[in-house]
């Protein structure tokens, strides 16, 4: 299968001096407090932190849901803060899939309807590739399940339609908010598995937010972040590109 060629010369999602914050009357709250620090291509991060850190805040910024106080994230070198509503949905569409805690499949369809919706909403003119579909499915285990619809299926079956989903218009990048928060065990190491298995065997680029010190250790470099700052930063134990790129914008602490 066609996998995702990365740009390796350039930082493929870059955050820099990223705050937010939220204001209640007079009162204002920072979620993100001034963050810097760079993605390359291929790599899988982990950004882990206990509730409150302002991890899902981040996440939402980076993946162009919500504005920045102040800052800038580009993707693939291009500035969120550049772009019209219409551009930055375009550039969501084409470039990031996104994995949530609720699986958010449309309970009345199959399966393989909710993965055949997320690309024609996509945009894209080309018919999907099957085969790619049928790699997908081999990938994440649910090929004898996609006729079934989703109160037929598990938990995670559930979640590891919802990563085809993300995965069938094949985006350079895969932003997946706490994955495994509605999973057991079981099912939790199966997606990280499958999660993992996507990063390297189909090149995307993967940044997983996550409260588990045990989820993020998948990742091939871990991120911590408490009260809106990331705090350190350590190697995992997964794989994926060496961050490496020149000119490297310092991780602030």
């Amino acid at each position: 299968m066609k996998a995702v060629q990365p740009d390796s010369k350039k930082p493929i999602i870059l955050a820099d001096k990223l705050t937010k914050v939220y204001s209640s009357g007079k009162l204002e709250v920072p979620a993100v407090r001034g963050i810097s620090f760079e993605v390359d291509a291929g790599e899988f991060v982990a950004i882990v932190g206990p509730s409150g850190s302002g991890k899902s805040t981040l996440f939402y910024m980076l993946g162009g849901l919500t504005r920045a106080s102040s800052g800038r994230v580009l993707i693939d070198g291009i500035d969120f803060a550049h772009l019209s509503d219409a551009e930055r949905t375009k550039l969501r569409r084409h470039r990031i899939g996104f994995v949530f805690q609720k699986f958010n499949l449309l309970p009345t369809l199959t399966a393989m309807a909710n993965i055949e919706i997320a690309y024609e909403i996509s945009g894209r003119k080309e018919p999907m590739d099957r085969a790619y579909l049928d790699h997908l499915s081999d990938l994440l285990s649910i090929g004898g399940r996609l006729k079934h619809r989703p109160s037929e299926l598990s938990g995670g079956e559930q979640q590891r339609v919802a990563i085809a989903r993300a995965l069938i218009t094949r985006p350079a990048i895969v932003l997946a908010d706490e994955p495994t928060g509605n999973l057991d065990t079981k099912n939790s190491d199966a997606v990280l598995h499958m999660l993992q298995r996507s990063n390297q065997e189909l090149g995307q680029t993967t940044l997983m937010i996550t409260h588990n010190p045990e989820a993020a250790a998948i990742a091939g470099r871990i991120l911590y972040m408490r009260d809106g700052e990331i705090v350190r930063e350590e190697k995992g134990k997964g794989s994926g590109a060496p961050h490496t790129s020149p000119g490297s914008t310092p991780v602030v602490v």
